[in-house]
């Protein structure tokens, strides 16, 4: 086969790709649908810093894995899965509820006040009705709704470990450390109404375990419904293929205790260094084609000259 025709079946699959990667996190194969391509607007720099802490660990390729653990995590509070099962269409629409989720992210992390601020809104508004019951962890019914104190602080919580976490085993240095990433973030908890924050990776840690240690988290039938449904989303081809090994990594990032009441192990194979792997080849996939969510939050900043 000739340098040209390996060069062009290359360059094809690697289109193809980035186009998959890009349907599943903003909805849009090329990328740009109008909230992404609003990153370019605004009159101020947004909450964060360019190359901050939040800017780093949110473009890092470890997000890829960071979004599947923050799912798992999430799932061992009954209130917040109660919300989940209750009025979720993950089930029928797993790349929908993915693409609003990243959507809020890049939004809120990359956009300019005003974007944030109305991207916050439109969560808010899908949460308005999110309301129910569920069995808590030592056995005691409750109502819950989305606004909840409890129920937004595990959220929080849960997320930005996994963040962390995974950038930790996948991405390069913060700008200030770890430390610094949790006091960024936190700014996006206190938008969504979290009272307190944590400022620091080991309060993070802290208030995590504080949850498992009251026994307000829990393994039951719902939690491995979730599991299993997250182990295997009806992805088809390669792109199936790609998650399963991503999951598995999501998994090995998990402490023990969490992962028993998961019911999860962790698998003897290399999947940190082989998701490096995966996680490369994606990467170079969404930076063959246009600018990236970062790339146009650049143009706003440059454009406003701070």
């Amino acid at each position: 086969m000739s340098s040209e025709r390996v060069t062009h079946t290359r360059d094809t699959r690697r289109s193809a790709l980035r186009s998959t990667l890009l349907t599943a996190l903003s909805g849009d194969p090329d990328g740009a649908p109008p909230w992404v391509l609003r990153l370019e607007d605004g009159d101020d720099a947004g909450y964060f810093a360019e190359d901050g802490p939040a800017w780093t660990v949110h473009a890092g390729m470890g997000t890829l894995v960071a979004g599947i653990r923050a799912l798992l995590m999430q799932a061992l509070h009954p209130g917040a899965l109660a919300g989940v099962h209750d009025w979720s269409r993950y089930r029928e629409d797993p790349l929908g509820r993915l693409a609003g989720t990243v959507r809020w992210i890049i939004c809120v992390t990359y956009g300019s006040t005003a974007q944030a601020g109305d991207e916050t809104a439109r969560v808010a508004r899908l949460h308005e009705r999110v309301a129910g019951t569920y069995t808590a962890g030592a056995g005691a019914e409750r109502r819950y709704s989305a606004a909840d104190a409890e129920l937004v602080e595990w959220v929080h919580l849960a997320f930005t470990d996994s963040f962390l976490t995974c950038h930790r085993h996948w991405g390069g240095p913060i700008p200030g450390g770890d430390d610094a990433y949790v006091a960024d973030w936190a700014t996006a908890g206190r938008l969504m109404h979290v009272a307190d924050p944590p400022l620091s990776a080991d309060d993070l840690t802290a208030r995590l375990d504080g949850f498992a240690d009251r026994g307000e988290l829990r393994g039951d039938a719902r939690v491995a419904e979730v599991v299993g449904f997250l182990r295997r989303p009806p992805w088809p081809g390669v792109m199936g293929i790609a998650y399963r090994g991503l999951f598995a990594s999501a998994v090995a990032t998990i402490p023990t205790r969490y992962r028993r009441m998961l019911g999860l192990r962790r698998l003897p194979l290399p999947v940190i260094t082989t998701t490096r792997l995966v996680l490369a080849v994606a990467g170079r996939a969404l930076s063959s084609g246009g600018p990236r969510a970062n790339d146009r939050a650049r143009v706003r900043v440059r454009r406003l000259g701070v």
